[in-house]
């Protein structure tokens, strides 16, 4: 199934949710259908998770939002992992939902709201262990790659696609993020759990990769050993100029052919991705010195990350005549720029969510301002709510996704709880969150099953429990 493909049918997935219509109380009596997966039926059970929704539909007197958190928190688990082990070390394979292929970036965001609960469920551990093990295989096999099959002999549907494809390869959309998103989970991982299991001559050959890929994709001899085209009559699906996109001047950035999105940039260095490989590359450079002894590695990544850095700070920041300076979204290196942003992880609005930017930075603050207003041509305001989207949906289309980063990286009580109300009565009526949702009405939504945005609301939902209850 494609990626962008529109599931618009609320009753689709809720034929499927009913299997067993049993009925969840909230403490008011208010009772709503149990569309989460069957016991029975789940692909993996935390009894950490299972403890946690407890303890939250103990203690929320909010009826909608006990339903909306038993559903989505633990959907990511419910109905995309796939946990064994091989020759005695765990492997987890994670699909997004509705399309059975592993993203890079999403399989790490799906399971990273569960990094607080390792040290109360060993499984969970190592479940997320697992999505480490199987991602370095995945960026041994190919840097380019965003996303990859379970079976590594399998060609999809996107073999055709004017690229290096390699059997296994599900798509080979070239993206920063696709590689910063396992160095962060690597990073916690360790951090949390003190296990360096995962992190062996292998890892450390993927975390060499991730570095010559992105030296090359600096540009600085050329455009690099990477292109990609596509028949498609969608123009974000491919690349100009045969493959190649529209040039850069090489100013020590890092280009991405795609976004988050999986769409194509307009021009090469987009700034929020660039901001998530500054802190990537101070991770692994920690971790390769650390649990490898290898100072020079290390001081290679440290040298990319400052110069990274650098150039962010010299070319990324723009006058806009009514926010005042702000972060573009992307630019070229020549003097021209994209002023917009998209919901996508990594944005401009998430960069504190990634340790990219404090929050209190006036630059930052300037840009969010500007993201969240109709200044950015991908925010909409409508009779069903507010929110940023963007092209891969098209225009009118809110991203639950932008609303959960706004709560995720807001310190203002009444913007917090207003996002949470938002994105409570946006959910089409199904008890989940969607791919997007249009800005007029939450029943046309896009992707009836998409974890990672359940996951992400889940992760807000559980941060407010614990740190703004009474929001709830």
């Amino acid at each position: 199934m494609k990626r962008r493909t529109f599931i618009q049918n609320a009753t689709m997935a809720s034929s499927l949710a009913f299997i067993n219509p049993m009925e969840l109380t909230a403490s008011s009596g208010f009772q709503f259908p149990t569309v989460r997966t069957p016991e029975g039926e789940r692909n993996f059970k935390s009894k950490a998770i299972e403890k946690a929704i407890k303890k939250f539909s103990k203690n929320v007197k909010d009826p909608k939002l006990v339903w909306l958190f038993n559903n989505c928190f633990p959907n990511t688990l419910d109905t995309t992992v796939t946990y064994k082990e091989i020759d005695g070390r765990p492997d987890t394979y994670v699909i997004t939902g509705d399309i059975d292929a592993m993203w890079l970036r999403d399989s790490s965001a799906q399971v990273w709201p569960y990094m607080a609960f390792t040290d109360q469920d060993d499984d969970l551990k190592h479940l997320i262990a697992g999505v480490i093990n199987r991602q370095t295989k995945y960026i041994i096999k190919d840097p380019y790659a965003n996303a990859f099959y379970d079976d590594p002999d399998k060609e999809g549907e996107w073999a055709s696609d004017l690229t290096k494809m390699l059997p296994g390869v599900h798509e080979r959309k070239y993206e920063i993020d696709s590689l910063c998103y396992p160095i962060r989970l690597a990073y916690h991982y360790w951090k949390n759990t003190g296990d360096t299991s995962p992190f062996d001559q292998q890892w450390k050959k993927a975390i060499t990769l991730i570095l010559q890929t992105f030296k090359e994709q600096q540009q600085k001899d050329g455009p690099g050993p990477y292109s990609f085209m596509r028949e498609t009559p969608h123009a974000t699906d491919t690349r100009a100029l045969r493959g190649y996109g529209y040039p850069v001047k090489p100013v020590g950035l890092i280009s991405s052919a795609f976004r988050p999105s999986d769409d194509a940039t307009v021009f090469s260095f987009l700034v929020p991705s660039n901001f998530f490989a500054v802190v990537s590359l101070k991770q692994a450079a920690e971790m390769v010195e650390q649990l490898h002894d290898d100072k020079a590695l290390s001081e290679q990544l440290l040298d990319l990350s400052k110069e990274v850095e650098q150039a962010l700070e010299k070319h990324a920041i723009v006058e806009h005549p009514k926010h005042g300076p702000i972060y573009a979204f992307e630019i070229d290196g020549y003097g021209n720029h994209l002023l917009m942003d998209d919901a996508n992880v990594p944005s401009l609005l998430s960069l504190p969510y990634l340790g990219a930017v404090d929050a209190e930075n006036p630059i930052y603050k300037n840009t969010r301002s500007f993201v969240w207003s109709l200044d950015n041509p991908f925010y909409f305001e409508g009779k069903a709510g507010n929110g940023i989207g963007g092209p891969h949906v098209g225009m009118d289309m809110i991203w639950p996704m932008s609303l959960s980063i706004k709560g995720l990286t807001s310190a203002d009580a009444e913007e917090i709880k207003a996002c949470i109300t938002s994105l409570k009565n946006t959910d089409g009526d199904t008890g989940f969150m969607h791919e997007s949702f249009h800005k007029d009405d939450p029943t046309n939504f896009s992707r009836s099953w998409f974890a990672w945005a359940n996951t992400l609301f889940g992760e807000l939902l559980w941060k407010t429990y614990n740190e703004n209850p009474e929001l709830l």
